[in-house]
């Protein structure tokens, strides 16, 4: 039986962004192992069939110490499990994985899931983790992108080159079956939905300041913050927020579509993402999106027709695209849901994705 090795960072998004991977993977009569830290998510991996390594790893930052030790765990368990092929997914899998590979001869598939807060912002260590990438993915036989600037930066700082085998994916893209299209909301009160980790590099400053204008402005406004915080700064802010009622903050939270189907328009303010994936989940339930004119984002919206688009960094700007929403009428906000999910239907389906994967498994397995 061919052996599938998949390394990730954490079980929630290898479960809600692509479980159905390993589901048809196993389906097809590979054997499928997967190595992340513990969740609660790795149980139904197990219940599906999927085997299970434990790999500790910090999701965020660089201590030499912790990543040469996650390294060494990559080394131990692809000589362990001699798999025919490895998949990994978002920045530290993909190079202590794909260092791992090449050390080990190994064949590998990557996926560069964004560019992360290193390149966004420019931080120092800029040019290590550059060095690692390049080391990491010399010898990948294949590389998923989720976004075509994504490919270009790559190619621009030399962690890929010409020769290599790139495919570009629309991000992870949604199950059409379990986000199904729910009706418009009918009521007099517009919700905004601000639903990410809530970090500087989602945009979350420019939300809420642009909140507490169009709360100045108009008495029929809500807003919504969902997401775990990873950055302490904004627990104070949150708190702050919600004591002036400016917005509700629900935290982490499981049921994203019960939340998209109570929300008006799904706003993600974003400095850059791979592509997005709350906003096909919204586009998909059938509703209108508001998002920055960057790489990752502006791919999910045409401008006025499913939702609008502003600029990165500019709260006025978010705040204008929040205004122009509001002053539509019912009828014309009922159609850019009704636009969305047609713009979801035609480039989201996660199918689409998860042909592309296969196909590229088969051919190099």
């Amino acid at each position: 039986m061919k052996k599938i090795l998949i390394l990730t960072n954490n079980d929630i998004g290898l479960y809600n962004f692509r479980k159905e991977l390993p589901q048809q993977l196993l389906k097809t009569g590979y054997d499928v192992t997967i190595a992340l830290p513990y969740g609660k998510q790795v149980d139904k991996f197990k219940e599906m069939g999927c085997n299970f390594i434990e790999t500790p790893m910090n999701r965020r930052g660089m201590n030499v110490i912790q990543d040469l030790k996650l390294l060494i765990q990559y080394r131990a368990i692809i000589k362990k499990i001699k798999p025919n092929l490895v998949i990994t997914y978002t920045i530290k899998p993909n190079i202590y994985g794909g260092i791992a590979c090449r050390i080990s001869k190994q064949r590998v598939i990557h996926t560069v899931t964004g560019l992360g807060s290193v390149f966004i912002r420019d931080l120092w260590i800029k040019k290590a983790l550059i060095k690692l990438n390049q080391f990491a993915f010399k010898e990948a036989c294949h590389i998923f992108f989720l976004n075509k600037e994504n490919k270009d930066f790559y190619k621009n700082i030399k962690i890929i080159k010409d020769k290599q085998q790139v495919t570009v994916v629309p991000g992870s893209g949604v199950n059409l079956k379990e986000f199904q299209f729910n009706e418009y909301p009918n009521n007099e009160n517009i919700k905004f939905t601000f639903i990410a980790r809530v970090i500087k590099d989602k945009g979350i400053e420019e939300f809420l300041e642009s909140a507490k204008n169009i709360k100045d402005k108009y008495s029929n406004i809500e807003f919504e913050v969902v997401g775990s915080v990873d950055e302490e700064i904004y627990l104070t802010k949150l708190k702050e927020y919600e004591k002036l009622k400016v917005i509700n903050y629900l935290g982490h939270r499981y049921d994203i579509q019960e939340i998209i189907k109570k929300s008006s328009c799904i706003v993600l303010p974003s400095y850059g993402e791979g592509r997005g994936t709350v906003l096909q989940e919204g586009a998909a339930v059938g509703r209108p999106l508001i998002t920055c004119d960057i790489y990752g984002c502006r791919d999910n919206v045409d401008d006025g027709y499913n939702g609008y688009l502003c600029k990165v960094a500019d709260c006025k700007s978010l705040q204008n695209s929040m205004e122009r929403f509001i002053n539509l009428s019912f009828e014309e906000k009922k159609e850019m849901g009704l636009n969305s999910r047609v713009k979801a239907k035609k480039e989201f389906d996660r199918n689409i994705v998860i042909k592309s994967y296969i196909n590229e498994i088969n051919k190099i397995v």
